[in-house]
């Protein structure tokens, strides 16, 4: 079983959890390969996948949105979960109640599930450094608006034994041996 772990990351925590999951599948008995979604130039040697991108705005970084787009003939008919990380703090709920997680799900998440028949999508905490160089224009007005800082603070908020439990369900899942 060869499973790719395709992301789009935009400052590298999205990366790190692809990364992890990869790590947690080959423990778990799958051999896995994480790598950027927009380096990707066949999935024909996978016969599993596990995508996810960072969420910004409420929505997938394009280089993963395309990736499903480009692949979900193959990749609906082979097992695939998605993932994406974004939500930021500590507090499961928001200052208004909402839950971050279900807050955070991107637009696109519905058409990705039904395009490639994913099996899960799941919402993991991400990480933000203040320090690193901001690049779009919601990042800019974080980094010289001091109240809006409070929307995105810094830290890594990353759950990395939910993640590796969630990659090790992937992994048991692709190794069950099929009833019969």
């Amino acid at each position: 079983m060869h499973v790719l772990v395709a992301y789009a990351s935009r400052h590298g925590a999205t990366q790190g959890i692809a990364e992890r999951i990869a790590q947690v599948l080959e423990t778990g008995g799958v051999t896995a390969q994480a790598l950027p979604a927009a380096s990707v130039k066949s999935v024909a040697a996978y016969d599993a996948f596990v995508v996810g991108s960072a969420a910004y705005m409420f929505h997938w970084e394009k280089a993963a949105v395309a990736f499903v787009r480009r692949n979900r003939a193959v990749l609906a008919e082979k097992p695939v979960w998605l993932f994406s990380s974004g939500p930021l703090g500590s507090e499961a709920v928001d200052a208004q109640g909402r839950d971050q997680r279900l807050a955070a799900i991107p637009k696109e998440a519905s058409e990705m599930l039904v395009a490639v028949n994913a099996r899960e999508h799941r919402v993991f905490f991400g990480a933000y450094e203040r320090d690193r160089k901001p690049i779009g224009i919601a990042e800019r007005f974080v980094s010289i608006m001091p109240a809006a800082r409070e929307a995105m603070p810094e830290g890594d908020f990353r759950d990395w034994p939910e993640i590796e439990a969630w990659a090790a369900g992937i992994a048991a899942a692709l190794t069950e041996a099929p009833a019969g």
